[in-house]
């Protein structure tokens, strides 16, 4: 869905002005062809040979003024080589113009859409300044534009600005780092900088940068370590979000509290759960037990998770009921479906260890399996 300021980045060229240019450069190669073409039989009936012809027209058209080939010993002929030097340098005249518009306007374009960002930019007050437009900054600004909030995305990697304006976030390229970068973005008027960089070094960077343009701006910063939070509390960050131990205790929540069977029974809600993860290097996978398997009658114990990294969190029996923190002993029935928790890059690759004939889901995708599976 496209956000309100697609209209301020996208130029408003029709699709005559557009193909415009091309249309001149188009016409006057078709009128120089036929002018060069008549040029050349003009000469020819003279009596002149056709390549001393070609040479005269192009001569003349062009402006070279090395001379007449052959001596223009008729008036007819005179008045018909002015007519081919009016005629062909206007058409020539007429393609060299299309090709300037047709360079000129991409820059146009350019300059004014850079223009109109700047603007933009320059007129935003309360808004959130993203520092990073990776994994992290795309789902922040997808969320802030759904609630409303104006915001200006930084980076410092062209092909992610790209992405960002073909979004619809005004942007400011450089290194969030940098004061003069902050100041671009209007620090001095935002109401919190975001600082999202996969990077723990950097953020404290852009934190200490940030805290000393404003001392009263919002600053919530992104740690991967759970040693850093110290260090960007103590560069100025307002709130430390640990992305890690967040999901943690999601995960824990979801196998403790109450409310795990509605997010693991409901497929919207386990969907948004498993982005939330994903941000974070985690992911639920589901596995169900297909009749013919063989763990089907066994019990929980019979599946060999020694050399595996995932965690069985719960069994969605096929009656919807939603079985958390399952005991070893639970007989798995057919159509049984174990939801499983792992790291997003060591799941899939764990779970080929599961001797299960089962189809695998994650993120949407599902893969069927049948037979025994060794890692």
């Amino acid at each position: 869905m496209s956000s309100p300021a697609d209209a301020l980045f996208t130029p408003t060229v029709s699709s005559d002005a557009m193909a415009s240019p091309l249309r001149r450069v188009t016409t006057g190669l078709l009128m120089l062809a036929g002018i060069v073409t008549i040029a050349v039989t003009g000469y020819v009936l003279a009596g002149w040979p056709v390549v001393d012809a070609v040479y005269m027209v192009v001569i003349t058209i062009f402006g070279v003024g090395y001379g007449e080939v052959h001596p223009l010993d008729k008036p007819w002929l005179k008045v018909f080589t002015i007519g081919v030097i009016i005629a062909g340098c206007s058409a020539g005249l007429w393609v060299v113009g299309g090709l300037v518009e047709i360079m000129a306007e991409g820059r146009i374009r350019e300059a004014l859409g850079k223009h109109r960002m700047n603007q933009l930019i320059d007129e935003l007050r309360g808004h959130a300044i993203v520092c990073g437009f990776g994994r992290v900054g795309q789902i922040l600004c997808r969320d802030l534009t759904a609630a409303g909030m104006p915001l200006v995305v930084i980076d410092a990697d062209a092909g992610r600005l790209t992405l960002a304006e073909s979004q619809g976030y005004p942007v400011v390229m450089g290194d969030a780092a940098e004061e003069q970068t902050l100041r671009r973005a209007h620090i001095d008027t935002a109401r919190v900088v975001a600082v999202v960089l996969p990077d723990d070094a950097a953020n404290v960077f852009v934190t200490l940068s940030a805290r000393e343009l404003s001392g009263t701006v919002e600053i919530i910063a992104r740690g991967e370590r759970p040693d850093t939070e110290r260090k960007l509390l103590r560069s100025g960050a307002t709130r430390v979000v640990l992305p890690a131990a967040a999901g943690a205790n999601r995960i824990a929540r979801m196998i403790t509290h109450p409310s795990a069977e509605t997010l693991l029974g409901d497929a919207d809600s386990m969907g948004q759960l498993n982005e939330q993860l994903l941000d974070i290097g985690m992911e639920i996978g589901q596995i169900t037990i297909q009749p013919e398997s063989e763990l089907a009658g066994s019990t929980l114990a019979d599946v060999d998770l020694r050399q595996s990294a995932v965690v069985i969190v719960a069994i969605r029996k096929a009656d919807g009921e939603i079985r958390r923190s399952p005991h070893p002993t639970s007989v798995l029935e057919p159509l049984d479906t174990l939801i499983v928790v792992g790291r997003h890059d060591d799941l899939p690759r764990s779970l080929l260890r599961l001797p299960i004939p089962a189809q695998l889901t994650f993120r949407g995708a599902t893969a069927p399996r049948s037979g025994h599976q060794q890692g």
